[in-house]
């Protein structure tokens, strides 16, 4: 049981009030204007910290109502079984392309990550950091710890990899005429995690389950591949 003073518990209603009320407009505005950077998974964070910044808010004070919305990514997660069972026959058709491309994905996300970060000269506790950056944030924050990296830099590396995989995927879909549900699915599951798999639904149901359990078994094979994938890649 967490307690709480009634002081603390109040600033952290408010903050969470505030943080649902931002997404919510975003998501309406995101309605009418459909462009990639409006998307409210993204808008809301900068407006957020916007917010924070020009009230002198502390990162530490939001956290009061934010770490309730933290904690509730990880039951969210599990959700994604539900779209995951409707499309069950279809995923199950295309199995060894599904584990081909999450397998690929996983691989090549550690690999190009931890040597590339060793190509640039940075601490090997960054790089550490950095590795499971393509995975969900409550995952990819346990498999830091396992390597002995930040788990904090590390959510702030699965944001911005998250970010990116949602400004170049639709580039990536038109460049490689991918034409196939399962396919821009997995893309988006494997490259961008929970944000991508949002833009996944949007573009069809099928893509959303496929990303979604593109999600689900690069946070498993990454989980397993790390802690001794990334130690072996920093004694190249």
């Amino acid at each position: 049981m967490i307690s709480l003073s009634p002081h603390t518990a109040l600033a952290g209603a408010l903050f969470i009030a505030l943080t649902v009320a931002v997404y919510w407009v975003l998501r309406r505005v995101y309605a009418r204007v459909h462009f990639v950077l409006l998307n409210p998974i993204f808008s809301s964070v900068v407006v957020l910290i916007f917010l924070l910044v020009v009230f002198h808010i502390s990162y530490n004070a939001y956290m009061t109502g934010g770490v309730w919305l933290r904690d509730l990514l990880q039951p969210a997660t599990v959700a994604f079984a539900i779209p995951l069972h409707r499309h069950f026959r279809l995923l199950l058709e295309n199995a060894w392309s599904v584990a081909a491309g999450v397998v690929t994905g996983c691989l090549v996300a550690v690999t190009s990550t931890a040597l590339i970060g060793r190509g640039f000269g940075l601490p090997d506790v960054i790089v550490r950091s950095l590795a499971p950056r393509s995975i969900t944030t409550p995952v990819a924050m346990e498999a830091s710890r396992m390597v002995h990296g930040l788990p904090v830099l590390t959510a702030a590396f699965v944001i911005v990899t998250a970010f990116c995989g949602l400004l170049v995927g639709p580039w990536v879909i038109r460049l490689l005429r991918i034409r196939t549900p399962i396919a821009k699915g997995l893309m988006y599951g494997a490259g961008a995690h929970g944000i991508g798999t949002s833009r996944a639904f949007e573009l069809g149901d099928a893509e959303g389950s496929a990303s979604s359990l593109a999600m689900v078994l690069s946070a498993v094979l990454t989980v397993l591949v790390v802690p001794w994938f990334v130690p072996w890649l920093l004694q190249i």
